[in-house]
């Protein structure tokens, strides 16, 4: 009778024992779905190329977020399914510039102020063109690795990636005209987009409600310009007054094509965080291998480091899931209240950037 009793004792502990086992098994199992630790070197977080089934889009119906899962280079098939987007991409770029004046494009010429925007990576013959608001900092990050002055991404100080002096990046209008005409012949050529609309958002935060301690004239110097030549304060209230510049402000300055000519000499190169993709990096004169988009740069990432060559020897630093989606609401939320006059005088100016980059016109702002 004892030994019966031993006996289902025993198997009892064997039963706890494997269901242990199993919720074990089962946890181990999910980890990778709970994507957020760090990337290792050559990894990035991006989705799938392949179109989903009936049952994924069921799922992204229901959870907004798309599954970002790390994923270590980029495999020829899905090098070769997104070429296919990129080259849309362009000759979508190359038709608009031929028909500029269809779409109210302002031609840029390859001047110095469009070379101090390009990037020069001498080593790997690269050149970026810098889009300020749209995620240039970790490409920055991604030439100054290529360029030898660190190793990895992930050892350089924040407040170096910006000081121009001491990042060993330098700029294609340090050479001289021959040597800038070869560069711009020979070199791999890339730079990203974002949504026009979104990308004045995030400057406005950026530089007028968040404004960084190292960069005070924003604040001081910028805004309280905007303020005076194009706030309609007599009927402000003294709240609204003291509370710096509003997202009112700003959007009235961009959309004034005419009049803000004498505050943005004034501002000097602050402008560049606000300045239409074609001023910056005249892609009507210049002919740019990729131009990457915010919204897809999980995709664009990895293409562009493996189209470059360089995919085995730097990474791009993980991308929050999310981060890149373009939010409308936020959108909404901001031009809310703003007069559609405004708002279509702000479309007229960056209406380029719009037709260049295949973004929408934003018919829920305009109409």
């Amino acid at each position: 009778m004892r030994r019966h009793w031993l006996l289902v004792g025993a198997c009892g502990w064997v039963v706890l024992i494997l269901l242990f086992a199993s919720k074990f098994i089962n946890f181990s199992f999910r980890i990778p779905d709970d994507y957020g630790g760090k990337s290792e070197m050559h990894s990035l977080t991006r989705p799938s190329l392949k179109s989903h089934s009936h049952s994924a889009q069921q799922s992204e119906k229901r959870d907004p977020q798309p599954s970002l899962l790390p994923s270590v280079g980029t495999s020829t098939a899905e090098f070769s399914d997104w070429h296919s987007v990129v080259q849309s991409r362009l000759e979508l770029l190359s038709s608009v510039c031929k028909n500029a004046t269809l779409w109210n494009l302002t031609h840029t010429p390859v001047r110095k102020f469009v070379l101090d925007r390009i990037f020069v990576c001498d080593k790997h013959k690269i050149l970026f063109c810098q889009t300020p608001k749209v995620g240039n900092t970790q490409w920055k990050k991604v030439l100054i690795v290529l360029n030898g002055k660190f190793s990895r991404v992930e050892k350089i100080p924040e407040n170096l990636v910006h000081d121009h002096l001491r990042n060993g990046l330098p700029r294609l209008s340090s050479l001289n005209d021959t040597e800038i005409k070869e560069r711009l012949n020979t070199y791999f050529k890339f730079f990203i987009v974002r949504e026009p609309f979104e990308r004045i958002i995030s400057a406005f935060k950026d530089k007028f409600v968040k404004n960084p301690r190292f960069e005070p004239w924003y604040k001081h110097d910028i805004a309280p310009a905007i303020i005076r030549k194009y706030r309609k304060s007599h009927s402000d209230d003294g709240e609204k007054k003291s509370a710096g510049l509003q997202f009112e402000d700003f959007v009235r300055y961009l959309g004034d094509r005419q009049g803000r000519h004498r505050l943005d000499r004034q501002f000097g190169e602050s402008i560049i965080h606000w300045l239409t993709y074609a001023e910056l990096c005249a892609p009507c004169d210049i002919t740019y291998d990729v131009v990457g988009h915010h919204e897809t740069l999980e995709h664009d990432a990895p293409y562009i480091l493996k189209a470059a060559g360089i995919d085995h020897l730097v990474s791009y630093p993980t991308i929050p899931p999310g981060i890149t989606r373009y939010n409308r609401t936020k959108v909404e939320h901001y031009f809310s209240g703003i007069s559609k006059r405004d708002v279509r005088r702000l479309y007229d100016r960056f209406q380029g950037d719009f037709r260049l980059f295949g973004y929408q016109r934003p018919d829920f702002l305009l109409d």
